[in-house]
């Protein structure tokens, strides 16, 4: 019966070593009973996430405890896995001393439910903060210039006119973000388009811009079929991913034109299909992935949460309105953007739907190759 538990299920002697593993639990750990076998498991956690001390005070109290939200560590991956795992004591019986019950129970596909729920919910309230403000700074910007351009009118001295040229000159670079904040409302003009072209086309604008300053990998998948979206949108999002990249490899100390590790500054470009994937609550047949990924020195840990904020930003001359717009413009296409990222290695993921799903309905149909 314990084998036939999708809950990863565990015994453990008086030891606190592994006398029982069921199938679920093999996979878990990517490792097989045989290799189990009378081994502790605290090879497999960080040690603040397991206590040997508790394990045995809950084996002689019979006290039964529960630890959230633990790092595992599997053999074989770099990546470890949240978990909830709960300790329920064994009475002994006439065949066996006291044991533990170990479930273990993961979580990274909740609390990647989670942050998707939480980048959507952020995303839709900064929005209407950003709309809200954006009118409220263009209204009188209007007015502030026409004065500044009656006021010149007026004044005989060039020196004093150029007082109004600094007055109408910012306003207008006011007006102009306004713009951008307001933006991401336009509506898509929905057709099918080749990613790839969208991330061409954006690699050599970009290219155009740093020259021979970064290194740039293109890992594409030939067969990704065509995506339903708004093909200027879609550059926009990946021009502002990918210019975030490039500027946060110019602007890092290189020494002798290397990252921190040594190697060359790069960006890696790499599209791929997904099988049976979901964006928050909707599951998709086939969904699109696109990463751009920069070895550079990683965001900031405080600024990780915030980065679909407006206005958050960790370069000296950012907006903070790039990313937002972005966010904003895949919800759009019923896509969503995400980002890992640590020293070395940032990855910004987009994932969309190969076809427009609205109210229920399809959209265009999906031209897969086999």
């Amino acid at each position: 019966m314990l084998d036939s538990l999708s809950t990863a299920v565990l015994l453990l002697d008086g030891q606190l070593c592994v006398d029982y593993a069921n199938h679920a639990a093999e996979q878990l750990l990517a490792t097989s009973l045989a290799h189990l076998h009378a081994q502790p498991l605290d090879a497999f956690f960080d040690g603040a996430d397991w206590s040997a001390a508790a394990l045995r005070h809950a084996l002689d109290l019979q006290q039964a405890y529960t630890q959230r939200e633990a790092r595992l560590h599997r053999l074989g991956s770099t990546l470890p896995v949240t978990v909830d795992y709960v300790v329920t004591p064994v009475p002994p019986g006439r065949e066996h001393a006291p044991q533990l019950l170990i479930e273990l129970l993961p979580l990274d596909r909740l609390l990647h439910i989670n942050r998707e729920d939480n980048l959507f919910t952020a995303n839709q309230a900064t929005r209407a903060l950003v709309r809200g403000l954006a009118h409220e700074i263009k209204n009188p910007l209007g007015g502030i210039r026409g004065a500044a351009q009656l006021l010149e009118r007026e004044l005989a001295r060039a020196e004093l006119r150029e007082y109004t040229q600094v007055i109408i000159g910012e306003a207008d670079r006011l007006r102009a973000l306004a713009d951008r904040m307001l933006d991401a409302r336009r509506p898509p003009s929905f057709r099918e388009v080749n990613i790839h072209e969208v991330l061409e086309r954006v690699r050599v604008i970009l290219q155009a811009e740093v020259g021979d300053a970064l290194r740039w990998v293109r890992d594409y998948d030939p067969s990704l079929p065509e995506v339903w979206a708004d093909a200027d949108q879609m550059i926009q999002v990946m021009l502002n991913i990918m210019r975030n990249a490039a500027q946060a490899l110019l602007e890092m100390p290189r020494p002798g034109g290397s990252t921190a590790a040594g190697e060359p500054p790069c960006i890696t470009l790499r599209s791929r299909v997904l099988r049976q994937s979901a964006i928050g609550t909707r599951r998709y047949p086939l969904l699109c992935l696109i990463e751009v990924q920069d070895n550079g020195p990683g965001i900031a840990e405080e600024l990780r949460e915030m980065l679909f904020y407006p206005m958050v930003t960790g370069r000296s001359q950012g907006t903070g309105l790039g990313l937002p717009i972005a966010q904003a413009i895949m919800q759009q296409h019923g896509g969503l953007i995400e980002c890992e990222s640590r020293p070395g290695k940032t990855v910004f993921k987009v994932l969309i739907p190969f076809r427009r799903v609205a109210d229920g309905n399809t959209g265009a149909p999906i031209h897969a190759h086999p």
